[in-house]
């Protein structure tokens, strides 16, 4: 795959998983059928069906529910047996962000932690990026690919929205994938 695609399609997911959908991000997904059908079928059929207003909620009420409310998706509070976050230094991924020079402000962020989810999957872009095929390898295997797909196998049973089912499964399939391509050289 392409590196400018891999690198859109991080930073995609990126967004996605980092807040609400607001109406800038549904104007570009509607104007692109070609991202939906490959989000999803029923995702697609879901986004092109429905006023951008109605949208807009169903997906705000969806996303708070799924990743607000019942789940966090940040990789310390799932791999723990207490559900602790870790934060700062003691995070086993600020030191990967750190030799790497992936520098990260949380206090200009409204996540907070640096093994959230959006934010793993932005620095896999960056390193996607700048072309540092090693550190994708293993920081897939030692982060990403450690507790996303689980977890997101868990909210896509728990979405009653199409369009966020269908994130779950592209995501899965597109970070299985893309490792595997990556680890094969």
């Amino acid at each position: 795959m392409d590196t400018k695609i891999r690198a859109y399609i991080y930073a995609f997911l990126s967004r996605i998983f980092s807040h609400e959908i607001d109406a800038k991000l549904l104007g570009d997904m509607k104007s692109n059928p070609d991202l939906l059908e490959t989000i999803g079928e029923r995702a697609s059929k879901y986004i092109l069906s429905k006023d951008n207003q109605t949208l807009l909620e169903e997906l705000n009420i969806e996303y708070n529910y799924l990743f607000v409310m019942n789940n966090h998706p940040i990789e310390s509070a799932v791999q723990d047996v207490k559900n602790e976050i870790l934060v700062g230094l003691q995070n086993p991924v600020m030191q990967f962000y750190l030799n790497y020079g992936y520098d990260i402000n949380l206090d200009a962020s409204n996540l907070y932690v640096p093994d959230h989810i959006a934010i793993e999957l932005g620095f896999m872009q960056k390193l996607v990026l700048g072309d540092e095929r090693e550190a994708q390898i293993t920081f897939a295997q030692t982060h990403l690919l450690s507790w996303i797909p689980p977890f997101l196998v868990s909210v896509k049973a728990m979405s009653h929205n199409p369009f966020y089912a269908d994130v779950c499964d592209f995501a899965i399939e597109f970070l299985l994938e893309d490792y595997a391509t990556n680890s094969q050289g």
